[in-house]
């Protein structure tokens, strides 16, 4: 832990503490801070968005397992995407993603005619991460945990992307926000190719 770099450890960190908060306090922290949809008149009296939701609902988590994969992903990606980066465009990279998975998120939610159901997590920033980690070193060989294939990371990004697309436009994976994450994907690439384009950044 002590190795990694300073955003990425913080991140790690906040994230593993505000999971020990939920666990104490139950579902406290999720009306006010996870991710609602809009306000509905066919729901009246269920939560509904609020503007810092965008934010707070990438530091809270359902499960351990949900937690565990995130972290795991952060850990493995974050710290050498803040390195290259530095430390200040890293976390406005991490924030934007979780920012731009949110919004794909409501986009869908409005869409959706069902009873509103909270959206948590870290995904849109990880997947963030994924593509730059991807982008920025293509030919680094990435093995998958099931099965334990190596694949060069380009690869890797292309094939998870695809796969996400593929389970959001079909409705599989009840209960997993795929557009979300490729809603992070999405913002970090728009972000990545401003700063290319800007000089001097």
């Amino acid at each position: 832990m002590n190795q990694l770099p300073p955003v990425t450890r913080a991140l790690l960190i906040a994230n593993v503490v505000i999971f020990g908060l939920q666990q104490l306090t139950g579902n406290l922290l999720i009306v006010p801070f996870a991710l609602w949809p809009v306000a509905s008149p066919q729901f009246p009296g269920a939560p509904s968005f609020q503007i810092w939701q965008v934010l707070t609902y990438g530091f809270l988590h359902g499960s351990l397992m949900h937690l565990f994969f995130n972290m795991f992903a952060l850990y493995m990606f974050g710290g050498e995407v803040e390195r290259l980066l530095g430390q200040r465009h890293f976390l406005v990279y991490y924030l934007v993603c979780v920012i731009g998975a949110a919004v794909a998120q409501i986009f869908v939610m409005g869409n959706m005619n069902q009873v509103p159901v909270p959206t948590v997590g870290a995904s849109g920033g990880v997947f963030g991460l994924l593509l730059a980690f991807g982008l920025a070193w293509p030919h680094r060989r990435l093995m998958l945990l099931f099965p334990p294939i190596p694949m060069p990371a380009w690869l890797f990004v292309t094939l998870y992307g695809a796969l996400e697309l593929y389970l959001g436009v079909t409705g599989s994976g009840a209960g997993v926000a795929h557009f979300a994450h490729l809603g992070g994907m999405a913002a970090g690439y728009a972000l990545l190719t401003y700063w290319r384009q800007r000089p001097g950044r």
